[in-house]
């Protein structure tokens, strides 16, 4: 009896283990609160950026970030642009390499970019995001 509760504890254990193993990894995490370009990093697809914006100014402030291919600095596409307290996931289903991300920032108190690798599936459960609404008055 007590070996199979061992095999059972030991099944469920390597089960819970290689299911996080599986899903969404970290890559890279950059922060700061002005303009800058960032660290190499080197994801396959499907991949997200998500980003974070706060700040004191809303509809003063601006933050703009673009990825860069690594090796040439070539513009590859936009992540964000924003003048708001916001938040948001930008996935990538088809590229891979290695990049980095040209910052421009002002009046921002943190700008932060997560670079998370995800499974196929994962990837399919992303919905994107509305984009930011001024509210009117």
């Amino acid at each position: 009896m007590n070996r199979f509760l061992v095999s059972i504890t030991l099944f469920l254990t390597m089960c819970c283990f290689s299911s996080t193993t599986l899903g969404k990894e970290l890559i890279r995490e950059f922060k700061g609160t002005e303009s800058k370009v960032t660290a190499d990093f080197e994801v396959r697809a499907p991949w997200i950026v998500d980003w974070r914006l706060t700040g004191d100014y809303p509809g003063q402030m601006a933050l703009n970030v673009n990825l860069m291919s690594a090796p040439t600095g070539e513009y590859e596409g936009k992540i964000v642009t924003t003048k708001y307290v916001d938040n948001g996931v930008k996935l990538f289903m088809e590229e891979s390499g290695t990049y980095r991300f040209r910052v421009d920032a002002t009046l921002v108190n943190t700008w932060t970019l997560r670079v998370e690798q995800l499974t196929p599936e994962e990837a399919s459960q992303y919905k994107p995001k509305e984009p930011f609404q001024k509210q009117k008055r």
